[in-house]
């Protein structure tokens, strides 16, 4: 199997959007912009989903479900929450086809024109609350933590595959509070819940910060994200957590009784990660082989590859791994035995490294004789020679050290690409030829942050959480600031 992929010291966009198909993740579809996930690239999502879904039932939350369509009243109730979306949105004007008298195919049938447009969701917060107002009476209903998988439209006119499509899925959190204390805690906690899943399940560091005001949310008080860094040195958010303090609350009259026998409004936040995660993902850990997947999130964890000539010697190779293969997964390990007779070894090695595979184990003729494998990690691409009677306690090792392994690498990575600069010259001069994040002072200006945007394409991606307090000046302004924060050209 030829791999044939660009290197990403050649083109990194091309690698990208090459390895996403060659590796069977997915591939553009006939609606334009448009994606079809293919099965094992959906098979990453739904270990995603699994491990996503399982913290949050353990912070308090429960799965419902709400309509894709959103009447275009809904969205109006809340000012900068259609302003944010306004450019994005699908609309739904009619309800029904019909053949052209003509005959020349399907039209729309002018008759059915509906009485108000809907709007296909781009997010969830109008349809929610106005659902909320029916569920929330008194403090007893709160307070209220609800989550939605689901899909959503928002009509990009340039996508990429998993990083920026028209339609994708993802996960969207909305919960209601008694009080304001409660709902920042619920978007810290969340913030930190995604934190903690993008590098303990995808191996990637992040990043925990707020956003500037021209950056956050529409609608929101504070987002928090979670910032990480791509290995072309360009940031990607890879989530989000929104506290929107009392706006849709008011905006769709969202009140409860309090213990006191008051009616105040509820405090409320969203919060949300997406398929964009498989982009973060692939471009954290990839090479110029193919993918690299956490063993966590591999949907083929080991694979076991037959090397024989004729049936005989298939025969006996499988009776020496089929016992291996049950064993492996009593003990939760995914594992592919591959013995189709339609493909050679060497096609196969390729075909597993291409896809990421953590582990392959080989074994033929004299690995039978000799009681061992050959097996190799798909991290480091080294190979080992293994006794049949170790090589489980190795593959348990390995699934953790390959998951250890690959963070470190990628924090590795992170720490020699954030740069401190104090300058502005130095700051253009560090993004041309390094890249990566760049912790500098700033004004705290709309101004200076559009100017560095317009000259330079670099955003502020986050004021960190545990940025220290230090006196400074801003790199472009020379005014007073007293903490640095975090820029970079982002995805």
């Amino acid at each position: 199997m030829s791999k044939n992929l660009t290197k990403r010291s050649e083109d990194y966009s091309k690698w990208y959007n090459e390895l996403v198909v060659k590796a069977d993740l997915a591939e553009n579809s006939g609606v334009r912009g448009c994606m079809v996930i293919k099965p094992y690239g959906y098979g990453i999502w739904e270990k995603m989903q699994a491990g996503l879904d399982k913290m949050f039932k353990e912070t308090g939350h429960e799965n419902a479900y709400f309509p894709l369509f959103i009447p275009k009243s809904y969205l109006s109730k809340e000012a900068s929450h259609v302003e944010g979306f306004a450019k994005e949105c699908a609309v739904v004007t009619h309800y029904r086809l019909k053949n052209a008298e003509d005959g020349s195919g399907i039209i729309v049938d002018p008759d059915a024109k509906l009485e108000e447009e809907l709007i296909v969701r781009p997010t969830s917060e109008t349809i929610i609350w106005d659902t909320y107002k029916k569920w929330i009476q008194s403090y007893r209903d709160l307070p209220l933590l609800i989550n939605q998988w689901a899909n959503v439209v928002r009509w990009e006119m340039r996508t990429r595959l998993f990083l920026r499509t028209a339609e994708f899925l993802w996960q969207e959190g909305h919960t209601a509070h008694a009080t304001e204390k409660e709902a920042i805690e619920e978007a810290e906690q969340m913030m930190n819940v995604y934190a903690d899943f993008a590098e303990n399940h995808m191996a990637v560091p992040v990043i925990k910060g707020t956003k500037t005001e021209s950056e956050r949310f529409a609608g929101a008080i504070e987002t928090y994200c979670i910032e990480a860094l791509m290995q072309d040195g360009k940031a990607l958010q890879a989530g989000t957590s929104h506290f929107l303090g009392q706006n849709f609350a008011k905006a769709f009259d969202v009140k409860f009784a309090t213990k006191e026998g008051g009616k105040e409004y509820v405090w409320a936040t969203s919060w949300g990660v997406s398929t964009r995660l498989m982009g973060a993902l692939i471009m954290t850990h990839s090479d110029d082989n193919g993918l690299v997947i956490p063993p966590k999130l591999a949907p083929i964890q080991v694979v076991i590859v037959p090397i024989y000539k004729g049936l005989d010697q298939l025969d006996q190779i499988s009776e020496t791994v089929n016992p291996l293969v049950k064993e492996l997964r009593a003990k939760g390990i995914s594992v592919k035995f591959d013995n189709r007779d339609t493909h050679k070894p060497g096609f196969k090695f390729n075909e597993y490294e291409l896809r990421g595979v953590p582990v392959r184990l080989a074994i033929g003729p004299r690995d039978l004789e000799n009681g061992t494998y050959e097996l190799a990690r798909r991290d480091t691409l080294q190979k080992e020679t293994v006794a049949a009677t170790d090589v489980v306690a190795k593959i348990e090792f390995l699934m953790e050290d390959i998951q250890q392994n690959m963070y470190q690498k990628a924090l590795d990575y992170r720490t020699n690409h954030i740069t401190e600069v104090n300058s502005y010259d130095e700051f253009k001069k560090v993004l041309k030829e390094k890249g990566g994040f760049i912790s500098a002072h700033w004004d705290g200006s709309k101004e200076t942050e559009e100017r560095v945007k317009n000259e330079t394409k670099a955003t502020i991606r986050c004021i960190p959480i545990d940025a220290k307090e230090e006196e400074g000046t801003c790199m472009v302004t020379g005014k007073p600031s007293n903490k640095r924060v975090l820029f970079a050209k982002a995805y």
